[in-house]
């Protein structure tokens, strides 16, 4: 089969994006680039940004992407980044059937980027963004030297996770206010919004009483920040002793943690619903009765399960077309849900024709999490063949430790919780009134690794340049990490102090 050309490509892509309107999707304008192998692996090295800063880790994954498609080990079909205009690479020896299924792909890419709540106040400019970001990191590397501004550039890109994600609903000007000024004066506490008949009961006057005397405590000893501060980059751009060059990469490292992490949280259903809507255009309007098998070769190795893995594009795409189904035959409600008559379950049928409504309700405002926690149902567990995996000891071998549903939606959610990162929160800037900073681990039954720790502490002290502790759990015991400049070391904690 002939590889497409240029004319035929701007043709397939106005019909393509006519069918996707068609069918209610909304997006940005899109601008298409073809490239070939070589240059769209170099882009994705990059993130997507052909002009972002330099640097060795990028390089590293070009050489890694280079070697990979040259033993068959993969193929990038296509790109697409959140932006107005998007853009999209796709692949240039790509054959027909393949470019129309990626263009399909990419314009229901940009659907869900456009209105999925978790992308709302994320940069549109963000093409432009990174190429002022590489500009200004080009011109730091001309005046201290490459190998100074990449050396902190490592560092600030091993703290990059240190962000607080549930943050993004709030403008980047408010993100990190826990780390106030310790001598600003004393604000009331955080209350949460209700009726004024109401208000005793969501705002206890016994716990905002208790919140303002750990802020009044914090305060008395010169402890900031007031309460934990979840985003510790932000704590650090404010307080760490940096010069104004390194505070203004650390800012740019963060505003592209904050630009990333909506795709982290919405990777299931962003690939999900792409998947759903380019089979969906294929089979109903784009596909040509000759491009049938190459279609289905294709669409099915998207979807492919492999044994130790999850298949974010196929766990979104049952997912979707399950609870299309179940809203258009009534499958949902007060009724269905109490009903335990497995018979009747299996044979329930109400035209109730809600399905597309509500697969696009469902893609404007959930993430990951709470997609799997509301639609991931038993009867969905079952049919898929859903179990959780850990490794026998006696054999070395991985088998299948359960098939409860319960066991298996707590896994997966577990994966999902805080971008599969340990919660860390700052909690004294001034630790021990000697300037130290103080982290706890938020234990969630999952110990620290203890290489990931001694990085991650080293990494903070090269930016703070004093002591760095972190409170954490190993085993039974609540232990105290710390790093001085220049050793490890470990203590435990009483009960009491450990509260």
């Amino acid at each position: 089969m002939a590889v497409i050309e240029q004319e035929q490509l701007t043709s397939l892509i106005g019909e393509i994006e006519d069918y996707a309107r068609g069918y209610g999707l909304d997006f940005f304008p899109v601008i298409f680039e073809t490239l070939d192998y070589e240059a769209i692996n170099m882009v994705a090295s990059y993130g997507g940004f052909p002009t972002r800063y330099p640097h060795w880790r990028f390089g590293m994954q070009y050489e890694y992407m280079q070697k990979s498609y040259g033993y068959g080990l993969h193929k990038i079909y296509e790109m697409v980044i959140n932006n107005n205009p998007c853009y999209a690479y796709l692949l240039n020896s790509n054959q027909i059937v393949d470019q129309k299924l990626v263009i399909g792909h990419v314009y229901a890419h940009c659907d869900f980027f456009k209105n999925n709540a978790y992308f709302k106040n994320t940069n549109r400019r963000m093409m432009d963004e990174m190429a002022n970001h590489g500009n200004r990191i080009a011109d730091y590397m001309s005046t201290y030297g490459r190998d100074v501004v990449e050396d902190f550039i490592d560092v600030c890109s091993s703290l990059e996770n240190l962000i607080d994600p549930n943050a993004l609903f709030e403008p980047d000007e408010r993100r990190g206010e826990a780390a106030a000024d310790e001598g600003a004066p004393a604000r009331d506490v955080a209350r949460l919004k209700s009726k004024s008949y109401m208000d005793p009961y969501i705002n206890p006057p016994a716990y905002l009483e208790l919140q303002r005397r750990v802020q009044d405590e914090a305060r008395a000893r010169k402890q900031f920040p007031a309460r934990p501060a979840k985003d510790v980059l932000h704590f650090l751009i404010e307080y760490a002793p940096l010069a104004n060059w390194q505070r203004d990469i650390l800012c740019m490292i963060r505003e592209e943690a904050y630009y990333f992490a909506p795709q982290a949280q919405t990777k299931i259903m962003n690939e999900g619903w792409a998947s759903y809507w380019h089979e969906k255009i294929m089979t109903q309007k784009a596909l040509n009765a000759s491009e049938l098998v190459d279609f289905a070769d294709h669409h099915s190795s998207t979807l492919a399960v492999h044994a130790g893995h999850l298949n974010p594009y196929k766990l979104g795409y049952e997912l979707f077309h399950d609870i299309e189904r179940r809203w258009d035959t009534g499958r949902f409600g007060k009724e269905y849900d109490e009903c335990d008559d497995i018979a009747r379950k299996a044979a329930w049928r109400r035209d109730t024709g809600e399905g597309r409504e509500k697969i696009f309700q469902v893609r404007a405002i959930y993430n990951d999490m709470t997609f799997v926690d509301e639609f991931l149902t038993e009867e969905f567990c079952r049919e898929h063949k859903l179990f959780t995996y850990s490794l026998n000891e006696r054999n070395g071998r991985y088998e299948i430790a359960d098939r409860d549903f319960r066991a298996v939606k707590e896994k997966l959610l577990f994966q999902l919780t805080n971008l599969g990162h340990p919660y860390i929160d700052i909690v004294d800037g001034n630790f021990e009134n000697r300037g130290e900073l103080y982290l706890k681990h938020r234990f969630d039954g999952v110990e620290l690794r203890a290489d990931y720790a001694k990085a991650t502490m080293e990494a903070l002290y090269r930016v703070w340049t004093r002591p760095v502790h972190v409170q954490t759990r190993v085993g039974e015991a609540t232990v105290v990490l710390t790093f001085d400049g220049s050793a490890h070391r470990e203590r435990a904690l009483a009960t009491a102090d450990a509260a």
